[in-house]
């Protein structure tokens, strides 16, 4: 008999919540086949088989808390059980299925015309495969909203509820929606709705992470206009050659990465942090890059960005990203940062004031992208501009220092090549 424990929690994380189990006890299991997922602060964690055998007692059940090494459940190794989640009646069904004549024409099986035009299928009992008909997206949202995908008006072929429709869902006008512990989440009168969930532990770190850059630093945004033209160009002249070169698309993330790294390294104060009454400045350029996922915003990081190539980063970014969308980032990606980059232009935002990520001392904020017209050498030209907002800790950086940073990357995005002649 052995122990199937939580994992061993970094000391920035406390604790984490059983959000689902895979299995249910008297299960059998292969090795490295997922049991549960336990829900931190940062990211989902899965906890996996440590050998095939028999799950026979699961301890901590979904939703109950769990500390590092917290015992969840006991697994027998080598031993045999069911292979599925349900039982299997075939045996009794068979038993207790009445005789039929042989003589007696067969009873006639009810069936429908396949969706693709092929070979009719047997119906089946709706009910019984409503769970079947949910995509894994439209379940994992489910899961974290505490709402029935059935109390859902569903957008889909045949009423099928989607992803899109559980991120803002039209509950059906008859429904009274309660999450998993009976309490009320939802409730709809004719056309007018509305719903009550509770707050992820992913997006309750949030909060109290903006909330408290808000209340204990002296946050001050400083704004910044910058020239899109040349590298809009340069990468319409390029991007073919770059991706048949590297595999990956040519975007223009890499290249703020990449200026970035470098304004750091003409101003140290930006790229340091506050640990109490000390001021760290960091001999190394780990830069985040903010990303939205189905879970709420998180932030992986890219280290060593001073020695990557553009398409490193835009591949590592790429990664990332991924990785974002699938619950499937690690602690060591998301901690650690120098210096944060927030792109709220990919959503049409035409100017903010991102908030800062403590420790660091300074956040990054990209735009939207419109032509305007600009007076150029006395004439008015049409020209790609964005907004660029640098939100600094003013504790720790000067304002001199966080303009001076912010023209110094303007100056690098508006002329690439400063960058390859390393001026």
């Amino acid at each position: 008999m052995a122990e199937i424990k939580a994992p061993v929690f970094p000391e920035s994380v406390a604790d984490g919540t059983i959000v689902e189990w895979h299995v249910t006890e008297g299960q059998q299991v292969n090795r490295d086949d997922i049991l549960a997922e336990i829900e931190t602060d940062k990211v989902v964690l899965e906890v996996v088989a440590p050998d095939d055998g028999v799950v026979t007692k699961i301890v901590k059940q979904v939703d109950d808390t769990v500390e590092s090494d917290d015992l969840i459940a006991e697994f027998e190794a080598g031993a045999s059980g069911s292979t599925d989640s349900g039982s299997d009646d075939s045996a009794d069904e068979d038993a207790e299925a009445p005789a039929v004549d042989p003589n007696q024409p067969a009873a006639p099986v009810q069936k429908k015309q396949a969706a693709d035009g092929g070979e009719p299928v047997q119906a089946t009992d709706k009910k019984e495969n409503d769970h079947k008909d949910q995509s894994p997206a439209v379940r994992k949202a489910a899961k974290e909203s505490g709402v029935d995908p059935k109390n859902v008006e569903g957008s889909g072929r045949d009423g099928r509820v989607t992803k899109s429709d559980m991120a803002s869902p039209k509950l059906k006008a008859d429904s009274s929606i309660k999450n998993d512990k009976g309490t009320p989440v939802a409730e709809s009168t004719g056309e007018r709705s509305e719903k009550r969930v509770p707050m992820t532990r992913l997006r309750k770190r949030v909060a109290e992470r903006l909330l408290s850059a808000t209340q204990e630093t002296a946050m001050l945004t400083t704004f910044n206009e910058v020239n899109m033209k040349p590298l809009m160009d340069m990468r319409t002249k390029y991007k073919d050659q770059f991706e048949k070169r590297h595999g990956v698309r040519l975007g223009f993330m890499s290249l703020f990465v990449k200026a970035a790294t470098e304004a750091l390294k003409r101003f140290p104060a930006v790229n340091a942090s506050l640990d109490g009454d000390d001021i760290v400045y960091h001999g190394f350029y780990d830069i985040g890059v903010a990303v939205s996922s189905d879970r709420g915003l998180v932030v992986p990081v890219l280290r060593d960005t001073d020695q990557m190539s553009m398409a490193d980063v835009e591949s590592k970014i790429r990664e990332l990203g991924g990785k974002a969308q699938n619950g499937k980032l690690g602690l060591d990606e998301m901690t650690g940062g120098t210096f944060t980059i927030s792109n709220g232009g990919v959503f049409g935002s035409l100017m903010s004031t991102p908030i800062l990520n403590p420790p660091q001392t300074a956040i990054l904020g990209m735009h939207a992208i419109n032509d305007r017209p600009m007076a150029v050498d006395g004439k008015v030209e049409i020209l790609p501009m964005m907004y660029l907002a640098l939100s600094y800790d003013h504790r720790m950086i000067d304002g001199k220092e966080a303009v001076q940073f912010l023209v110094t990357l303007k100056d690098l995005v508006e002329d690439p090549t400063m960058l390859l002649l390393d001026l």
